[in-house]
Formats: structure tokens, sequence, C-alpha cells
């Protein structure tokens, strides 16, 4: 998956999580030269009887923060140009509570949180973070100075528990994919677990219609695709596959001519043949229809 492809997944299942709390905005401008936070988040002043258990992302919502989630470990002008962006709207927010008499407290000003899929000791060193026991805080979270405010999440170092859980999903490859196992298994069937499991079918699907994917991309399609077909009985019980059926045979058709140019007869009489097949022989076919001619293709599917 790319960069720019995971931060709009990252973005939308962490958003969808963090509406329960209080105020999200993805690639929120802010402000000096403009440059994009991938979520910023403003928690709700209700009471606390009220606030959703979402594991170690209420630790991230107690206060106001910026959000940067990373597909691969970030360097060192990637962590600094995080914090750009967190000193800038720090900045901001200083200068409107000047223009209003207001003054503004530490504790008010807000957090930066990395979250990275792998992160090495030497990096982890030279950003001066360091892991914090006096918050009771789990493996994997890193803090910087308090002057910083800012703290650098390894996510395949968490531990895997429900309250990392959400966290794990942003992750990749083996975390990632038993982490999403975790999700499809819980027994809670609210409406924010039907969002999650919607969001990240239909990225498994935004996934599969793309052209040359990588051997990363090909990974992802797998580690979603427990999502995808939970998703797709949901949608057979609420009445809508008729609807994702058809969603399912452009996705079909779309690679295919993708791969051969414009449907002749021969090709367009296999499409019901494809979306027949096993779900795990299907995505084979297509993940490997780049290195199949025609003929190959129409042989596999006679012999199938």
């Amino acid at each position: 998956m790319t960069r720019q492809a995971h931060d709009q997944l990252a973005k939308q299942y962490v958003a969808e999580l963090l509406t329960l709390l209080g105020q999200v905005e993805t690639s929120s401008d802010v402000f000096s030269e403009v440059r994009q936070a991938d979520i910023w988040f403003v928690p709700e002043t209700s009471s606390s009887a009220n606030i959703p258990n979402l594991g170690l992302l209420n630790i991230i919502a107690a206060q106001s923060c910026l959000i940067e989630v990373f597909r691969n470990a970030p360097t060192v002008i990637e962590v600094r140009n995080c914090k750009l962006k967190l000193f800038a709207k720090q900045g901001e927010m200083l200068r409107q509570a000047n223009n209003e008499n207001i003054r503004l407290r530490e504790e008010a000003l807000p957090f930066l949180w990395i979250l990275t899929p792998t992160c090495s000791p030497k990096f982890l060193k030279s950003c001066r973070a360091e892991a914090d026991e006096t918050n009771n805080l789990p493996t994997g979270f890193y803090l910087m100075s308090e002057l910083d405010k800012t703290a650098i999440i390894v996510i395949n170092q968490l531990p895997e528990i429900s309250e990392t859980l959400h966290l794990r999903v942003l992750g990749r490859g083996g975390t990632q994919k038993k982490a999403i196992k975790e999700l499809v298994n819980l027994p809670e069937r609210d409406n924010l677990l039907k969002n999650l499991l919607e969001i990240l079918a239909s990225w498994r699907t935004n996934l599969q219609i793309r052209d040359n994917l990588t051997n990363e991309e090909k990974e992802d399609i797998m580690n979603l695709s427990p999502a995808y077909e939970k998703q797709r009985e949901e949608w057979k019980l609420e009445g809508k596959l008729e609807g994702k059926l058809e969603e399912q045979r452009l996705m079909v058709e779309s690679l295919i001519e993708g791969r051969f140019g414009k449907l002749d007869q021969e090709l367009s009489a296999i499409i019901d043949t494809v979306i027949a097949l096993p779900r795990a022989n299907r995505t084979q076919l297509l993940l490997n229809l780049a290195s199949l001619s025609k003929e190959e293709l129409l042989s596999q599917l006679e012999n199938n």
C-alpha cells in the first residue's frame, strides 16, 4: 500500500474511533507555510462516565493532539516535520489566545503522537525517546522530553492485548493480520465495529482493483480479506449483497479489461466463472493476472 493510500485508511479508521471521544479533523491545515496533519483531535468535555472504552486510544485522546501515522518507519527528517506541525499548531493557538486575552496553560497545548509499524533502538535513541513506566504505558510507547510533548508508538512492539487492538490494526504484516482477525472475531456487533469493518473491507476492494500491485499491497489484500468476508456476511444479512455483488462484478471486469484491453466475447463470458470461484482461488487468480496471457487465463478457468 502506498504511503498516501495508507494515510487515507489510517485516517478513516482512527477518525471513526475518535469521533466517540471528541472532535476529529483529518488532513488539518497547520499554518506557517501550509502543512497538513494526518489527524487533529480535540476531546469532548463531557462526563467521564460517558466515555467509551477504546483501549489505549483513550490515553491518546486524553488531550488535544496531532496524530501522524506512518506505513514505514519514519526518517529523522519526517519526525522533524511532524514536530514542526506540532509547534506551528501550538503557535497558532497561542496567538489566538493572546488576541482574545486568554492565558493558555501548558496542559492545554496539544501533544504529538507518531505511530510507526517498526522502529530501531538506534533511531529511538537518536530521538531521545524512552519508555516511560511511571504512566503505566505498555511496551511500544516511547516519550520524548517533556518540552517536546511528543511520543512514538512502535506498533509491532505493543503487547497483544485487547487494549492495543485498534493500534495494531494499523501495523504491517503479521501484526496487522492477527489484529484484523481479532477484530473480526469480536463478539460485540455494535455500530462502531460494523463501521470499522466496512472501512477495512472497502480498502481491500480499492486495493484489489489497482494495476501492478506490489508484494506489499498483495499482502495487505490478504490481511484485509477477513474483514471483507465478515462485512460481506453483514451485507447479505441486511439485503445489500446484490449491490455488492454488482460492485464485485465491476471490479473483476475492470481488472480483466485493464490486463487485456476491451473485453471480447470470450473474456466477457468468464466473468461469472471468476466470481463463482472460491474466495482464495479467486484472489490468487486476480493477483496473478498480470503474468497470465489470455490463453493461460482461459485454460485455468476451464480446468477449474
